[in-house]
């Protein structure tokens, strides 16, 4: 069973640092997802290490990724 990983992110537009909940199926993907505090949405793109750890890089909609 794959566990989620909590990460811990910075909003691209207001600067509020969230805890989100990244599942590993989720590696390689991209998505968008509101801001909890200014519901702005936000580019998410999930990657997977070589050591198998995950990682969250975020982006707002005016920013290349």
């Amino acid at each position: 069973m794959n566990q989620l990983s909590e990460k811990t992110i910075e909003c691209p537009y207001c600067g509020e640092t969230l805890e989100v909940l990244i599942d590993p199926v989720d590696a390689g993907q991209q998505y968008i997802e509101d801001c909890q505090v200014c519901c702005k949405p936000i580019n998410f793109v999930v990657t997977e290490t070589m050591d198998g750890d995950l990682t969250v890089s975020v982006f707002s909609d005016d920013e290349a990724f």
